[in-house]
């Protein structure tokens, strides 16, 4: 398997969902929260064009994270499209830790 062949859904034992949910939505709410503050890059219409599409995306996939994790799963689609949103935001931190929420339930 390549580095860049999605990966599957990841389920969520019901335990650890109801352990974990605060967490899960904290993390969630502030990747929303920060990708609606940010701005474009430059003043022009091309820019803020770009920008709104990556801010849709990345609440876009903070939606799908959300669906998933009401239904027991990390949706890997939601999360990779979020991510990805965020890096073109020039928040590369917060697509980091929106990505450790893979191994959430690991810790």
């Amino acid at each position: 398997m390549t580095d860049n062949a999605p990966q599957a859904d990841k389920t969520i034992d019901a335990n650890d969902r109801a352990r974990l949910d605060q967490i899960f939505m904290q993390v969630v709410m502030d990747v929303q929260a920060q990708a609606q503050q940010t701005q474009p890059a430059q003043a022009s219409n091309l820019a803020a064009m770009f920008h709104k599409e990556l801010v849709t995306d990345a609440l876009q996939g903070c939606a799908m994270l959300i669906a998933g994790w009401n239904q027991g799963m990390i949706d890997e689609a939601g999360l990779t499209r979020s991510a990805k949103a965020l890096r073109g935001l020039e928040l590369p931190e917060l697509a980091a830790r929106l990505e450790r929420l893979r191994q959430i339930d690991e810790a």
